[in-house]
């Protein structure tokens, strides 16, 4: 037998976020960023809905996937799944993540609250990938190679990478489109 409800409410209404807080999943649509808590914190809101693209360039995401295999998971090709799931395994006590496969009312499947704000997030994502890429160089036969992004990367600033890709990004689109 069914358990009754509110007509409208999902089942799973609420979600606890990081900081102990509790928030509705209904305050949660596809186009928030971030949430201003009751605590006093923004946190960063990402769902499985939102394109890797929110994070990086596209011909970047493109060669993310060309180079990154998957093939051992149900997730597909390389995204934001994908890349939530690096970033929660350096920051798992500042993540939390709940799977809503089975609430049809939300228009996505998994959710991600940091304890940090979507800024934060960004440069943390860019910092695991530049890393990740880093140790991918580093398994090629290639010196060359190793050392010429060694050399690129002293003169990358993530900071203002991230400060420039946001402002060509338009956020206020739960597609994340360029300006």
């Amino acid at each position: 037998m069914a358990e009754p409800r509110v007509p409208g409410e999902s089942p799973d209404g609420d979600v606890s976020l990081p900081c102990g807080e509790t928030i509705r999943i209904r305050d949660l649509d596809m186009g928030v960023r971030d949430f201003d808590c009751a605590c006093g914190a923004t946190h960063a809101v990402v769902m499985d809905v939102h394109p890797p693209s929110r994070f990086f360039p596209e011909f970047l995401v493109e060669i993310l996937r060309e180079t990154i295999e998957t093939d051992e998971d149900d997730m597909g090709e390389f995204g934001t799944t994908h890349l939530m799931g690096i970033v929660m395994e350096e920051f798992p006590d500042e993540i939390v993540s709940e799977d809503l496969s089975e609430n049809g009312d939300v228009g996505y499947s998994l959710l991600w609250l940091t304890d940090f704000d979507s800024r934060r997030l960004h440069e943390i994502a860019v910092e695991l990938v530049v890393e990740l890429m880093e140790h991918a160089i580093s398994h090629a036969d290639d010196d060359t190679a190793m050392t010429e992004f060694e050399e690129q990367m002293l003169d990358f600033d993530v900071a203002e990478f991230v400060a420039q890709y946001r402002r060509q990004r338009d956020f206020a689109d739960e597609h994340d489109t360029a300006v």
